[in-house]
């Protein structure tokens, strides 16, 4: 009995100190394109800004984001993710292929969904945000009408549905 107290409770202690480890380094998603080649990560580093930001024009030098949302088991799970900005405002976009359930089919969207509170990051600087799902069509069409050559819609022969996620950060 002491024995397998022992290794459980060594085992914990690892736990522990790996969680430590990762919180302190980061452990940022790997890959810089959205989809398929990227892997999830747990907390973003970087230099948190403070000041509000009110136009998101600088961004558009970067491809991608990187996204922390905050899970129901407290660890915080990042990916990588796209983003349009539509006149200084910056939205978040997901593709959703056909037949995949919203928000349930990507762990990141659900999360935002039940608490919509995230990080961003661009290049090296982080910022707090809260995003709301855009539901509204002519707020989606507008928006994924402004991206040269992509559709301003849902893909509808294919079944794929864009989802936009507008951006607010204090």
């Amino acid at each position: 009995m002491k024995t397998v107290a022992k290794i459980v409770g060594g085992i914990i202690i690892f736990l522990a100190l790996l969680l430590v480890i990762l919180r302190i380094t980061g452990f940022n998603p790997i890959g810089d394109t959205p989809g398929a080649g990227n892997y999830p990560g747990l907390w973003l580093n970087g230099e948190v800004v403070k000041t509000p930001v009110t136009d998101w024009s600088f961004t558009t030098r970067y491809q991608t984001d990187k996204v922390q949302t905050r899970t129901w088991y407290v660890i915080p799970h990042s990916v990588t993710t796209g983003f349009v900005v539509y006149h200084g405002q910056l939205y978040l976009t997901s593709n959703f292929a056909a037949g995949r359930p919203f928000p349930q089919g990507k762990s990141w969207v659900a999360n935002v969904m039940r608490d919509p509170h995230v990080r961003l990051k661009f290049g090296n600087d982080l910022f707090d945000c809260v995003l709301s799902h855009v539901s509204d069509p002519e707020e989606r069409a507008a928006v994924l009408g402004s991206r040269p050559n992509q559709p301003a819609a849902s893909n509808v022969s294919s079944g794929a549905v864009m989802h936009l996620f507008h951006a607010v950060c204090d």
